[in-house]
């Protein structure tokens, strides 16, 4: 069935409520297994359906959220999904202290997110669970209004993206200023949307008993087998291991522009003769996928025939669209959607690998899983399978920028190696920021500089006031709308590029462990996912030094001179 064919109606809350009541009254009482496994599976259909509705109305409202009817809509289950825990956690109750539980073949790892569904809710904090969902939204309608002028016309956040990246140095500093410029003009609405974010997630997690909401946000993020220690000793490695070489590459990227020094308008532009850019209109680039996945395997192939048959994506930035890109699945469909913000850039075919990834997992996963809380691994464990995705795309660059498939090459791998240092440093800052929930919005942004000279020591932002402040993060939507998930991007990209390196030393068994690792969906946790991918663990000491030490040497195989 084709996206635009799949019809939306709102299940209405007082109805769910009976249901939900009616099947967790058949799952509590029932008389032996098979009754328990029948009831169960009858609670999934209920919950696969709501996740359906809602996981429908969030696409279309992101698509336009100018459309009125989606925007109430929105807003609906931002007020409804809330109620509905309370639900989620009677079910979790009975599932846990079922006599059945060690006589059902139900993966472990279920019972593991039960216990934290359990930790991180109670019908006391609904209220704030309601208006958390409200500011999200806010913030990202706010995102979505931005009208940039720029030389006579007219920009989102994503369009002006290229003005950006142009191979001309004073349209790109001319167009970042006007990009700022919005950030700057709605500076009090960004610092207000935030400040009320992290008071209202500190409020629930002190009505819950926890210290701060750090704790909670670990808990509400499924982070099953790694704790704070374990992540704070990773971004030392980071700072350690992979900072170092990213100061040495941005020093080769001004030597190869020409500069004594990169400006901020600087960062994103790798080569004189510009960056990479895809060849083709968005409707080839899909073909040329469609392409790539038909040789690259016949999983894939399948895979994406049935994604562009069914048009499951939208992939143009337009007016009034929400920015970003996302994948997200239709459980009663069975069926994977991918949303976008193409632009003409490499990042337009890397959506087409990172968020494949995501809906190749999603493809491989719904055929053998029906508990839709396993139907998708936990974050950090699901950006495996979108971040190697990327890597294993490369011997078919070609489809996409023909000629310059070597400078994408180049390109791809400093961006994921300078990624590292700046998820890390995403991650701290949310720490100091739950830590220290009193902070002001000023010594919000005084700390998130402070942070940035450390993990991104090179980085100078004269001219930029708002950015000089600290008022980078504003752009940064995962900060403001899930809270504690960007380390995830870090954890899989060290994944993602072992894989790569498998890719390169002809391992055959590479790509059989990552079609495995994709059918496992969320039954197993992250250090489980990334050993059973016959990979090295990231917080293992030594795993960065040897990433870093592998990527260089590539590298360095790559006349980056030439481009």
């Amino acid at each position: 069935m084709k996206f635009k064919d799949i019809e939306y109606k709102r299940p209405e809350l007082e109805q769910l409520k009976k249901e939900y009541e009616e099947r967790l009254v058949e799952l509590e009482k029932a008389a032996d297994k098979d009754e328990y496994l029948k009831a169960f599976k009858k609670l999934n259909e209920l919950r696969g359906h709501i996740y359906t509705m809602k996981t429908l109305c969030y696409i279309r409202h992101s698509i336009n959220t100018a459309d009125e009817f989606y925007d109430r809509e929105n807003a609906y289950w931002d007020q409804t999904m809330p109620q509905l825990q309370e639900y989620e956690a009677k079910m979790a109750k009975i599932l846990l202290e079922s006599p059945f539980r060690n006589k059902v073949d139900i993966p472990e790892t279920l019972y593991k997110l039960l216990e934290y569904t359990l930790k991180s809710f109670s019908p006391e904090i609904i209220e704030d669970m309601q208006e958390e969902n409200r500011l999200v939204s806010e913030y990202g309608k706010l995102k979505s209004s931005a009208r940039i002028e720029f030389d006579g016309e007219v920009y989102n956040l994503a369009s002006i993206a290229p003005l950006m990246n142009s191979d001309d140095r004073d349209i790109r500093r001319r167009a970042t200023q006007a990009y700022n410029r919005f950030f700057e003009d709605n500076e009090e609405r960004f610092d207000e949307i935030y400040d009320r974010l992290v008071k209202v997630r500190d409020t629930m997690a002190k009505k819950l008993g926890y210290e701060n909401y750090t704790t909670l946000g670990y808990i509400k993020m499924n982070r099953l087998d790694y704790d704070q220690d374990m992540v704070a000793n990773y971004r030392e490695q980071v700072i350690r291991d992979i900072v170092p070489l990213t100061v040495e590459l941005r020093k080769k990227q001004a030597k190869r522009l020409g500069l004594e020094k990169l400006e901020c308008y600087d960062l994103n532009y790798n080569f004189k003769s510009g960056n990479p850019k895809p060849h083709g209109t968005l409707d080839e680039l899909v073909q040329a996928a469609l392409k790539m996945y038909s040789e690259m395997s016949a999983e894939t192939g399948e895979f994406f025939k049935m994604m562009v048959d069914n048009e499951m994506f939208d992939l143009p930035t337009r007016e009034n669209k929400e920015m970003g890109g996302y994948c997200d699945g239709l459980f009663d469909y069975k069926m994977p959607f991918i949303f976008a913000n193409a632009n003409g850039t490499a990042g337009d075919v890397d959506v087409l690998t990172h968020e494949a990834g995501h809906a190749f997992q999603a493809y491989c996963t719904f055929k053998n899983v029906d508990i839709p809380d396993l139907c998708f691994p936990t974050m950090e464990s699901a950006e495996i399978d979108s971040m190697s995705m990327e890597f294993f795309a490369h011997p078919y660059s070609e489809y996409f920028f023909k000629e310059e498939a070597e400078k994408y090459h180049y390109f791809h791998i400093v961006s994921a190696l300078v990624f590292l240092p700046y998820g890390c440093l995403v991650d701290h800052f949310q720490h100091e920021v739950y830590n220290h929930p009193e902070m002001s919005p000023e010594q919000r942004k005084q700390t998130w500089r402070r942070l940035e000279k450390i993990y991104k020591p090179d980085v100078e932002y004269d001219g930029f006031d708002l950015l000089e402040r600290g008022g980078f993060y504003f752009r940064q939507g995962h900060i403001f709308q899930s809270p504690f998930y960007y380390i995830d991007y870090t954890l899989a990209q060290v994944c993602a590029l072992q894989f790569f390196v498998r890719m390169l030393k002809k391992d055959e068994e590479a790509w059989k462990d990552y079609v495995h690792i994709c059918g496992l969906g969320g039954t197993r946790s992250f250090v489980e996912i990334v050993k059973a991918a016959h990979l090295k663990v990231p917080f293992e000491e030594g795993c960065l030094k040897e990433v870093a030490s592998m990527m260089k040497e590539e590298l360095e195989k790559i006349d980056d001179e030439e481009f």
